[in-house]
């Protein structure tokens, strides 16, 4: 009994840790919450969905599966092999069979690691297409969503779908899946080879398995709540950061420089602290699980020595040299894919987690869509009619209330009114960013709902008062991609609306390098391109919605007459602040708390000694006094 002494030493080290790690489990907090179950679809869905875009690809998965199983017969044989070679060195050391042991283990090596390689390529490029499309597929479904849905998504939290959960679905084909497979089958095999070798030996292996699957379980909750509240603090600082760098300027001309620093340092201090769990949580693990293989081959070679040296057997049977060596590679190929498949289940669990993140915005639905019997629109004169239209952005809060006018072809009307009277909804309702509740906007006589979304917003060119530019030059600005645009057309648009009298000064001209949202560019400048940008379209009907804010006096000349140009390409919305920009408009249409006050002309308005009347008054009069 005596001979197994250290054997039970072991056991009793092994329970204390065992005893440790089930205590410290029992003690975590908010359970529930900490092992991830509020997640809300389940791993099949997710497995379903995620197999729909891997399925085209079905031959390259079926090839990696036979390379596959062609590279871990290194991990079963060669064990073997090393054994053999082991007796037969300590035997009669015949060199003949030496070396054709040799060059078959050699052989077995080589075709592992060719198999490996082709593996590890063919995965690379069919994880690349697939978060090629993945990608496609959520920008795309992106686009689609509408105004009012992509307000309430912080940017950060998009781009974050968009890079970084998509990278870790990637992972999932191109690592796991393989990987978790891989070490699957190696365990099985080694498991069998071991049996065939030594069932005894085999046995007292297994005593350790137990251990492995309680720790792995134990590591796989902690390591949940770690990799949880790493990636929210990841999705946290990446939508602070995006937030803050767009409204850096606002941040320094407010002196907010030092209580913003500390907000950042308190989220990346969140985003650290979740870091280090996650790493003492690994480091916990790892070591545990290469105690219980140390472990194990304390035990095979205390068997083996006293079996070899003292003749002492193991379950009735004495252990030779061979056996004791291949049965020690076959432990370090045993307990490091069970190690691994620990981790990489862990892994799994947080690609699933970021794939339901995507899938969750690919289930957001749009909220304006194109109705089952919308047609195409392809020419339009240019009417409009708003037939009492109810709207409301959120439920019961009406912005809108029982709205009708008339739009002729080719009239330019203007809507004016103080802030939040819906003159910036209308708009939007006309190219139905969003949808009414109530009524209906025709155009040409058709319901915009019976009208496709693409072939509708076709007919629209928008000019808003924060014009977006995108980086790149300002040729691209203005044709936005499109080809069929050549350089010719853009300058003449560039003419139409005055903005050569600066692109002719630039060194570059057109190919003048537009930085982030335009801003090495003036207010003016930006806005005269955006005129530029929407003439160059030809669209039939034209939105001004503030366009002539937030400029200087000299640009306002130029864009005062560009909009006069542009008043006769087409049918012309303006909303103006400024109501001396708006006097020859054709109608003007004044709004009050989502309801029509006032309609006419603007000398008709101002004979009628209402609210315009006192609006345009107290704008004139406080021009004269600005210029006096």
């Amino acid at each position: 009994m005596h001979d197994y002494y250290p054997l039970l030493v072991v056991g009793a080290i092994i329970g204390a840790f065992t005893v440790c790690f089930i205590t410290a489990f029992a003690l975590m907090k908010n359970k529930k919450e900490a092992i991830g179950f509020d997640r809300h679809m389940k791993d099949s869905e997710l497995i379903r969905r995620l197999l729909s875009y891997a399925r085209p690809y079905w031959k390259n998965f079926v090839l990696v599966g036979l390379l596959l199983l062609f590279s871990i017969g290194y991990d079963v044989f060669a064990p073997v092999l090393v054994g053999k070679i082991e007796e037969l060195v300590k035997a009669d050391f015949a060199l003949n069979r030496l070396f054709a042991m040799v060059a078959l283990y050699a052989s077995i090596l080589v075709v592992s690691l060719v198999c490996t390689y082709v593996q590890s390529i063919l995965l690379q490029k069919t994880g690349q297409r697939i978060l090629t499309e993945i990608r496609e597929d959520l920008f795309h479904h992106i686009e689609s969503l509408s105004h009012d849905q992509l307000s309430k998504m912080p940017v950060g939290k998009l781009v974050t779908r968009e890079v970084n959960d998509t990278n870790a679905v990637s992972v999932l084909f191109i690592n796991l899946l393989p990987g978790l497979a891989k070490n699957a089958f190696v365990v099985i095999g080694v498991l069998c080879a071991m049996l065939c070798l030594n069932l005894e030996l085999t046995l007292m292996v297994l005593c350790f398995v137990p251990f492995v699957v309680l720790f792995t379980v134990i590591f796989r909750k902690f390591s949940r709540r770690a990799h949880r509240k790493v990636k929210d603090g990841t999705t946290d600082i990446n939508t602070y950061l995006s937030e803050n760098l767009s409204g850096m300027k606002i941040t320094q001309i407010f002196c907010c420089e030092d209580r913003k620093m500390r907000e950042f340092a308190e989220k990346n201090k969140q985003l650290g602290r979740a870091k280090h769990e996650q790493t003492f949580v690994f480091s916990v693990f790892r070591p545990v699980v290469y105690m219980l293989y140390i472990s194990s081959v304390l035990c095979l070679f205390y068997l083996g020595g006293k079996g070899y040296i003292d003749g002492v057997s193991f379950l009735g049977q004495t252990l030779g040299a061979g056996t004791v060596v291949t049965f020690y590679m076959y432990l370090s190929k045993f307990f490091t894919p069970i190690q691994n498949l620990a981790e990489q289940f862990n892994r799994l669990q947080a690609a699933f987690a970021s794939a339901e993140k995507i899938f969750t915005v690919f289930d957001i639905e749009p909220d304006v869509v194109d109705e089952p019997d919308a047609k195409p629109l392809d020419t339009i004169r240019g009417e409009i009619e708003f037939r009492d239209v109810w709207f409301a952005y959120n439920p019961g809060e009406w912005v809108l209330h029982g709205v009708s006018f008339h739009v002729s072809p080719r009239e330019t009307v203007a809507f004016v009114g103080a802030t939040g009277s819906g003159k910036s909804t209308i708009l939007s309702l006309i190219c139905r960013n969003y949808d009414i509740q109530k009524g209906q906007i025709l155009i040409d006589g058709i319901d915009i709902r019976k009208i496709t979304i693409a072939s509708l917003r076709r007919h629209f060119g928008q000019m808003l008062q924060d014009v977006f530019l995108f980086s790149g030059t300002i040729r691209s600005n203005i044709t936005l991609g499109d080809e069929s645009i050549d350089d010719e057309a853009v300058m003449n648009a560039c003419r139409y609306v005055n903005a050569d009298s600066f692109i002719s000064r630039l060194e570059r001209g057109l190919d003048e390098v537009v930085r982030e949202r335009g801003n090495n560019f003036s207010a003016g400048q930006r806005q005269l391109l955006s005129f530029a940008r929407t003439v160059v379209h030809k669209p039939d009907i034209m939105i001004l919605d503030e366009a002539t804010a937030n400029i200087d006096t000299e640009t306002e000349i130029l864009i005062q007459d560009s909009l006069e140009k542009m008043m006769n390409i087409g049918t012309v919305l303006i909303v103006a602040h400024r109501l001396s920009t708006i006097r020859n408009a054709d109608k003007i249409i004044l709004l009050s708390h989502g309801e029509i006050l006032e309609e006419g002309t603007h000398h008709e308005l101002l004979a009628l000694h209402g609210q315009y009347h006192k609006l345009y008054t107290l704008q004139y009069t406080k021009e004269q006094l600005q210029k006096a």
